[in-house]
């Protein structure tokens, strides 16, 4: 570690926001200063980038393996050859006993794109498995695979976030960006500076929603039918642009026979957004020169994900707001490297360079990059839950890098049933996490700011995390873990655990397919700042802007595709009459299992809570902080009362950041879309109950 502060970029979220680490006498030995050159975040940090080097201390993390040595026995301190053992052993046993498929492999949305692409190879070639998938699964796969269906390419967005300032206005819809990225609020807050409106689309008045010059507030569940309202509207006013339809699209007359089923007084029974409010949206969208559309997890983590996004790419082909500058559609990826992740290879049905598995000439393309024979690589596996769902059963030994299903699965408590009943479990992480605490073998490996690896962030852009400092010397990084299993299982090559070497790999491996990496190299990378993919050789500046000539189907023209509204897949009754909606606080990441170890964040989010309406409040006789339990088919979280208007009457919300008690995933439900295999977390039938009585 040398005396200048090394720049590097945040560990959390999608933004990965630009700063340094500079060295510093006390542990962990480095602290964080703005990077104003960036220009995602301009130097500008939240409060969890802000404390991130304090999950480097070794008060709170893992800083050598642990090994349960017996089976109702404790986890104990190993040694990195008696750990390492331990998991080779554990998987070959289940391979030997059972076969390939009864061993999974279960990845992260924060790994980097050098981890996700061996991890996929260390699952496939030395594994044999096809049982591997990530919690990216459970983040924007919904969009991805709606992304796919319209324009043939799946990217986040497909312009930079440096766009949305200049554009005329946005529509946003479930996101609360206040909260789960704070710095990139100011481009909404430049877009308003700059003269554009803002529309803001969820069932409560966030933070978020307080900046927006028009907040609809549909009930849980119903993005759909709100989205094909206002299709509708676009048709019924005459405000279709016919030449963009006509020249770049197909497919329109079914989606928009389709959509005229949905007019606008249904729409309002549906939705409990009054027609005036639907009318003055579509004026606001239609009547600004240029536009965008930016769904986050609200209408994607449903059982109907994949058509809600559709059916908003449909309202953005309609009105000509895609494929032309400062317009389109595009997703705010949640986790740190959920774009990367999915493009090399850790997903069930996909190989690097988001190739298909199931593609004889994919398969045949990384079989020769990897050196083995094409028929050797399994087909396409299990989605994420539904690999969870299968362990103890036909998966018998899972793998686990970067990820805590125990706090962020759906039906959380029936995943914590499924983790305990399998034969052999292994985790790689930073901390012991509630998952780690139940696993036979626990691999400490080192954090963002010990290593140096690249990701992929939600503009598309390919960055370089720089390493700072040395891990702690009972450290290992996660490649040095697949390289060490490796040789264990009889594959010595192949399997580097220098991150430059396995990134000239990825770009072989990547050349040619929809997320192209080969022209992209560190050298790069660092002198630009990031490159954006597509960019397929050393010379080509990248691709900041997807779709202006043409968009990536067969034909260069998008794909309307026809959508109607259905049902969420558990509606309210009189036993659970009530809906539970689950989101993020400003101080907690996902399941917590680092921020939950800042104080500073401890501070400002002490806990779960149960927002809810005052009048849903008097009709149960309950009064600020009064410890409610929320109840829904899957199970019961406790968490105290927090009385507010910002909420519909009829929903309740949880975040999902905690363990214990408050768990608010014992209550969501699985139900999967089924395109895109995404759980609907975002809405479930429960009641609500004080306590005590």
């Amino acid at each position: 570690m040398t005396d200048a502060a090394v720049p590097t970029h945040c560990p959390y979220c999608a933004l990965q926001c630009g700063m340094s680490l500079r060295p510093t006498a006390d542990e962990p030995g480095v602290e964080v200063v703005e990077r104003a050159d960036f220009p995602v975040n301009r130097g500008a940090l939240c409060g969890k980038g802000r404390t991130a080097p304090a999950v480097l201390s070794s008060r709170v993390r893992l800083t050598e393996p642990l090994v349960r040595r017996s089976p109702d026995g404790p986890l104990e301190p190993a040694g990195w050859d008696e750990a390492l053992g331990a998991v080779a052993a554990g998987l070959a046993r289940t391979r030997a006993e059972h076969g390939p498929d009864a061993v999974g492999v279960f990845g992260g949305g924060g790994l980097t794109n050098e981890k996700a692409y061996t991890l996929g190879k260390f699952a496939r070639v030395v594994l044999g498995t096809s049982q591997i998938d990530y919690n990216g699964r459970f983040c924007m796969s919904s969009a991805a695979a709606a992304h796919q269906r319209a324009f043939g390419l799946d990217r986040g967005l497909p312009f930079p976030l440096a766009d949305i300032p200049r554009t005329g206005c946005v529509i946003l819809v479930g996101s609360n960006l206040a909260e789960t990225m704070p710095p990139a609020l100011r481009h909404l807050t430049e877009l308003r500076e700059n003269g554009g409106t803002l529309i803001v689309v969820d069932p409560r008045r966030t933070r978020t929603a307080e900046q927006a010059d028009l907040h609809l507030a549909p009930r849980p569940g119903t993005d759909l039918a709100l989205a094909l309202g206002l299709l509708h509207l676009v048709v019924a006013q005459g405000r279709t642009d016919e030449e963009f339809v006509r020249e770049r699209t197909a497919g329109w007359p079914e989606a928009r026979a389709a959509a005229m089923a949905h007019w606008p007084e249904h729409v309002e029974r549906v939705t409990g957004v009054p027609v005036p409010q639907l009318r003055e949206a579509v004026r606001m969208f239609c009547d600004a020169p240029t536009g965008m559309v930016l769904t986050a997890r609200g209408p994607e983590q449903q059982s109907k994900g994949t058509d809600t996004v559709g059916a908003w790419i449909n309202f953005c082909l309609a009105t000509g707001r895609a494929g032309r500058p400062l317009s389109g559609y595009g997703c705010l990826t949640g986790q740190g490297n959920g774009q990367g992740g999915r493009e090399h290879g850790q997903k069930a049905d996909q190989l690097p360079g988001y190739r298909k598995l199931t593609d004889p000439a994919a398969r045949e393309h990384v079989a020769r990059v990897w050196g083995v024979d094409p028929d050797a690589l399994p087909g396409p596996g299990r989605s994420a839950y539904e690999l969870l769902d299968a362990l103890g059963g036909e998966v018998r030994s899972l793998l686990l890098m970067g990820s805590n299903p125990v706090v962020s699965a759906p039906r959380a408590a029936h995943i914590e049933g499924r983790l305990r009943s399998l034969d052999f479990l292994a985790v790689a992480d930073v901390v012991l996490s509630e998952t780690a605490a139940l696993a036979d073998v626990v691999l400490p490996v080192a954090q963002w700011a010990e290593e140096t690896g690249t990701t992929t962030s939600l503009e598309g852009r390919v960055l370089l995390r720089r390493r700072a400092l040395s891990p702690p010397a009972g450290v290992r990084s996660d490649l040095q873990v697949l390289n060490g299993l490796a040789g264990l299982l009889g594959h010595e090559k192949g399997f580097p655990a220098d991150p430059e070497e396995v990134f000239e790999e990825l770009r072989r491996a990547s050349e040619g397919g929809p997320a192209d990496y080969s022209g992209i190299t560190y050298r790069r990378i660092a002198a630009e700042d990031g490159v954006f993919w597509p960019c397929p050789a050393e010379g080509h500046p990248g691709t900041p802007r997807l779709f202006l000539d043409r968009f990536a189907t067969d034909d260069g023209r998008a794909r309307f595709v026809p959508v109607v509204h259905r049902p969420a897949a558990e509606e309210t009754d009189t036993e659970y009459p009530v809906l539970l909606t689950t989101g993020r606080v400003v101080s907690q990441y996902q399941s917590g299992a680092q921020t939950r170890r800042v104080d500073e964040l401890n501070a400002a989010a002490t806990g779960p809570f149960v927002e809810l309406h005052p009048r849903l409040a008097e009709r149960l006789g309950v009064a600020e902080g009064d410890r409610l339990a929320v109840v829904s088919r899957r199970g019961r979280a406790v968490a105290p009362a927090r009385i507010t208007t910002a909420i519909r009457a009829d929903t309740v919300f949880m975040p999902f950041h905690w363990p214990g008690e408050g768990r608010a995933n014992n209550l969501t439900n699985p139900a999967l879309d089924p395109t895109s295999r995404m759980p609907e977390f975002k809405v479930c039938a429960v009641r609500v109950e004080r306590v005590g009585g």
